[in-house]
C-alpha cells in the first residue's frame, strides 16, 4: 500500500530494553522507507539511537530515569521480576503514554491520519485506542504473551504447560482474579474513570490485545497458534533489527572475527548484575580454550582479569556478530534468541524471568540448544555443555536448517504490511 495522501503519521510505543525497542526501531524504519512519518515513544535512554535511526522522538515521562529504574535487582528474581516491571515501568508510564498520543492527535494537521503500534505492556496506548478512538496495532514479541490449553507458555509460579485441561483452566482464572486484575486494576481503572471509561477485567487475558489488529512478531513453526489466541492475531515473523546502519563494528574487531568465531556472552542489554554470568563465561572460554566475546554496556560487571583471546565490547549489531560466532550464551530474550537462529548458531540459555523460561524450552524443541538454570550457570558446567553442543552435528546441522528457513524472511516488512492493512481497513476520526 503506497502511503496515504495526506501522509500517515505511525507512532511507535516501546517501552522496555532494547531487546523490546529494537524492533520498533527496525519497524519505524521500514515504515519511514515507505513514505511515512514516524515518531517513536521511548525511554529517554533511546533518544541519540532512535535519532541517528532517523525517527522523530518523544520520551513520554522524562522524569522516570531508566538507568536508575533498571538498578533494582528485584527485576531478575524469577518470581519478583515481573510485578516489579509492572510497578517501576509500567504503572509511571501509564498516563504519560496517553497524554504523549493524545497531544500528537491534537497537533496532527488537518486532513492527517495517525495510527499507533504499540509494545505489550504499553498500556496507555489501549487505554487512547478506546477513549481518542486512534487505531491501535498492538506487537506482541513473544508467544509467551498469549495463552492456550493444548499447551500454555512456561511462566515463573504457574504450570499450565502441563497438567489435564481443567487445570489449565484454573490456574489462569485464579491467575487473573487473584494478581493480574486486582495488581494492574488498582491503578489502570481509577485512570480510565477520570476518563470516563468503565473499568476492565481479563486485562492480560484479552483487553492488552487490540480488537482491530495484533501482531504477534515471530513464525508460526516457533508457536504455533492455539483455539485460545485472538482471532484477530497475524503472525509476522521475527524483526530481525540489531541497530544495523546504525552501530558498526570496528575494523579490529571485524579481523578478531574472522580468524577464529568467538563464543558469544550477553546476560541482556538491561542487566547491570551479570557479574556471575560473565566470571562464568570467562571461566569457560579458559577451560574450552576458546575466544569469547562478553557484550555489555556495563563493563563495570566484566571480570577485570580476563583470559587470553577474551574481550569486552558494548555492543556489535548482531544481524553481523552472531553468524560470524561459534554458540551465543544469553539470558533467553526474544530477541537474542532470533538473532541466534537466524545466524544459524548454538543457544545456551540461562533463563532470569519473564518469557525466558518459555524461550528456553522452544530452543530445546527445536534441537538448537540448551537452558541452564542460573544456579549451575558456572563456569565448569556452562563449559561442559558448550562443549556438548560444539561437538553434536545433530545440533549443527538443526542449526542451519532453521537458519536456511529464516534466510530472506523479513518480519520487519510483513509487521509494516499489516500496519498498512490496519490503515486501509479504518477512518480514523478527526480530533
Amino acid at each position: 500500500m503506497p502511503p496515504s495522501s495526506p501522509p500517515v503519521h505511525v507512532i511507535l510505543v516501546g517501552l522496555g530494553s532494547a531487546g523490546d525497542v529494537h524492533p520498533f526501531m527496525g519497524l519505524g524504519r521500514e515504515m519511514r522507507r515507505r513514505g511515512h512519518r514516524v515518531t517513536l515513544l521511548a525511554a529517554g535512554w533511546f533518544r541519540d539511537l532512535a535519532e541517528r535511526a532517523g525517527l522523530e522522538f518523544v520520551d513520554p515521562c522524562p522524569e522516570l530515569d531508566f538507568a536508575a529504574a533498571i538498578r533494582d535487582p528485584r527485576i531478575w528474581h524469577a518470581a519478583q521480576g515481573s510485578p516489579v516491571i509492572l510497578d517501576l515501568f509500567v504503572r509511571p508510564l501509564l498516563e504519560p503514554v496517553y497524554r504523549s498520543i493524545e497531544l500528537l492527535n491534537a497537533t496532527q494537521s488537518d486532513g492527517g491520519r495517525m495510527i499507533v503500534v504499540a509494545s505489550s505492556l504499553a498500556l496507555g496506548a489501549r487505554v487512547a485506542q478506546e477513549r481518542l478512538g486512534i487505531p491501535l496495532v498492538t506487537a506482541h514479541l513473544s508467544p509467551a504473551l498469549f495463552r492456550g490449553l493444548a499447551e500454555g507458555p512456561r511462566i515463573p509460579l504457574l504450570m499450565v504447560h502441563c497438567g489435564p485441561t481443567w487445570w489449565r483452566r484454573a490456574q489462569w482464572a485464579l491467575a487473573d482474579k487473584l494478581l493480574i486484575d486486582p495488581v494492574i486494576g488498582r491503578w489502570l481503572n481509577p485512570f480510565r474513570k477520570r476518563l470516563g471509561l468503565p473499568s476492565v477485567q481479563g486485562i492480560f487475558r484479552d483487553w492488552i490485545h487490540s480488537p482491530l489488529r495484533t501482531i504477534g512478531m515471530f513464525p508460526e513453526w516457533f508457536a504455533p497458534p492455539q483455539a485460545e489466541w485472538p482471532r484477530q492475531l497475524r503472525l509476522t515473523g521475527f524483526p530481525l533489527y540489531s541497530e544495523e546502519g546504525v552501530s558498526e563494528p570496528d575494523d579490529a574487531l571485524r579481523r578478531s572475527v574472522e580468524d577464529e568465531p568467538p563464543l558469544l556472552f550477553t546476560p541482556g542489554s538491561a542487566n547491570i548484575y551479570g557479574g556471575d554470568f560473565f566470571a562464568a563465561a570467562a571461566d569457560a572460554c579458559r577451560r574450552l580454550g576458546r575466544r569469547g566475546l562478553l557484550l555489555t554496556r556495563f563493563p563495570e560487571q566484566v571480570p577485570q582479569r580476563l583470559p587470553d583471546g577474551v574481550r569486552h565490547v558494548d555492543f556489535i549489531p548482531f544481524r553481523w556478530l552472531v553468524p560470524r560466532s561459534a554458540a551465543l550464551i544469553h539470558h533467553g530474550g526474544i530477541g537474542t534468541l532470533s538473532q541466534g537462529l537466524a545466524g544459524g548458531v548454538p543457544q545456551v540459555i540461562m533463563p532470569m524471568g519473564f518469557d525466558q523460561f518459555d524461550n528456553a524450552a522452544r530452543i530445546e524443541r527445536l534441537g538448537v540448544g540448551r537452558g541452564l538454570g542460573r544456579q549451575v550457570f558456572r563456569g565448569e558446567r556452562l563449559a561442559a555443555v558448550l562443549r556438548e553442543l560444539l561437538d553434536d552435528q545433530t545440533v549443527s546441522r538443526r542449526c542451519q536448517e532453521i537458519a536456511k528457513r529464516l534466510e530472506g524472511t523479513d518480519g520487519l516488512a510483513v509487521a509494516a504490511d499489516e500496519v498498512e492493512a490496519t490503515l486501509a481497513a479504518v477512518q480514523q476520526p478527526t480530533s
